[in-house]
């Protein structure tokens, strides 16, 4: 990454400058010795000053305005090494940046300008000189999540999230209805290459889907479909299970839940951050507050009842066309376009795997698979996908 400045660090360098002259004027060496050769101690602050203003001009001269820097790509490394990156992979990760980067400056853009098109155009072009490597793509989508390109961040993550989807179902379905089944099903299918748009994949998921509707029963296609297919480990709820042991009950656990989440939300509203996709506004974290199924689930009778929080909720919140609305609040980037286009028609069953995704909480929290019901879809032509639960016999404290 070249030496590009974020706007306001020219000032604040130029100011550093000449505070640091000013106190090195006035500053004397600590020595006991110091008045018997006060020309060689001018000699030498005159040789600090030379040189350190000289530094700070030099890159101040070879800056640009506007981009990233080599502080940036510091904060970067930084960033990666707190995820646990090895010294390889962060070494890969900020080569990937620096690629981008190249390729932008050829167009006269920059990491902190570019716009969401030229992203796509950049990963299409790794897509047609076989360049599109995960790590590679993922290297990018977090660096702009570090810089706070929410934008280009949002749409890495609505690209790459479900990639392993469609091949997973297969793989279940060989298992649950055997190998036979699942060559059916998955005859002739070839799957879009990594980092494709979300409009390449509603048509083949309807296909899949349809197959397997005339090869299944209903409920054996809902067995497939319910499952946790975005591989979320059982110890990300770990410390949810703890919590719920210490409660009084479900619905006290249940609300503690709920006020954890409006004030994780309200963090990351304050700094300014994505949390998972979404961007948090002072509308979006009262419309969370305001409604307790959302995200979380309240109880009734045997059931928990729980609404899953749209995809993109502060344009949701905007929005008014129905259509729209539906686009907004869908998280799966194999469907949700077919939401917004009206096409292709996609069968309601394919829901069930947001319903795997759901209970998952729930399975870890009661020691064992829960029940869930699918009660709106999207896809149904409901505004929004809401689940019953049912909480298993004896786990009703």
């Amino acid at each position: 990454m070249d030496k590009t400045l974020p706007p306001n660090t020219h000032t604040f360098l130029r100011t550093y400058l000449y505070v640091f002259t000013y106190v090195l004027s006035y500053v004397r060496v600590q020595n006991p010795h110091a008045h018997a050769r006060p020309r060689a101690q001018k000699l030498i602050y005159k040789g600090k000053l030379a040189s350190t203003r000289a530094t700070i001009f030099r890159f101040l001269k070879t800056a640009k305005r506007g981009s990233v820097n080599v502080l940036r790509e510091n904060g970067f490394r930084k960033y990666l090494q707190e995820r646990k990156q090895s010294a390889k992979d962060i070494d890969s990760s900020v080569k990937a940046v620096k690629d981008f980067e190249e390729h932008l400056k050829t167009n006269k853009s920059t990491l902190e300008s570019v716009s969401l098109d030229a992203l796509k155009e950049y990963i299409s072009l790794l897509v047609k000189e076989d360049r599109n490597s995960e790590d590679g793509l993922v290297a990018i989508a977090r660096y702009c999540y570090y810089i706070k390109k929410n934008d280009l961040y949002i749409y890495f993550a609505s690209i790459l999230g479900a990639t392993n989807v469609l091949p997973d179902i297969g793989e279940r379905l060989a298992t649950i209805a055997g190998e036979e089944v699942r060559r059916k099903v998955y005859q002739a299918i070839e799957f879009p290459p990594l980092g494709a748009p979300q409009e390449d994949y509603p048509a083949l998921t309807k296909k899949i889907l349809d197959r397997m509707e005339a090869e299944l029963p209903p409920a054996k296609c809902r067995e497939v479909m319910t499952w946790n297919y975005h591989k979320v480990p059982a110890a990300a709820f770990k410390e949810a299970k703890k919590r719920f042991e210490k409660s009084a009950g479900i619905d006290e656990y249940l609300k503690g839940e709920h006020r954890r989440l409006v004030e994780e939300l309200e963090s990351y509203m304050k700094k300014g951050q994505l949390w998972f996709e979404q961007e948090i506004t002072p509308e979006v974290l009262e419309f969370v507050k305001n409604n307790q199924e959302i995200n979380t689930g309240i109880r009734r009778g045997d059931k928990i009842f729980k609404i899953k929080i749209p995809y993109a909720p502060k344009q949701f919140l905007k929005e008014e066309d129905p259509t729209m609305r539906k686009y907004y609040a869908c998280h799966c980037q194999l469907v949700r376009t077919a939401l917004r286009n009206g096409k292709p028609k996609i069968l309601p069953t394919f829901c069930y795997c947001s319903a795997g995704f759901e209970k998952l909480h729930f399975d870890v929290i009661f020691d064992e698979p829960v029940e869930v019901e699918l009660l709106e879809t999207l896809l149904k032509g409901d505004p929004r996908c809401r689940f019953a639960i049912k909480i298993p016999k004896g786990k009703m404290k």
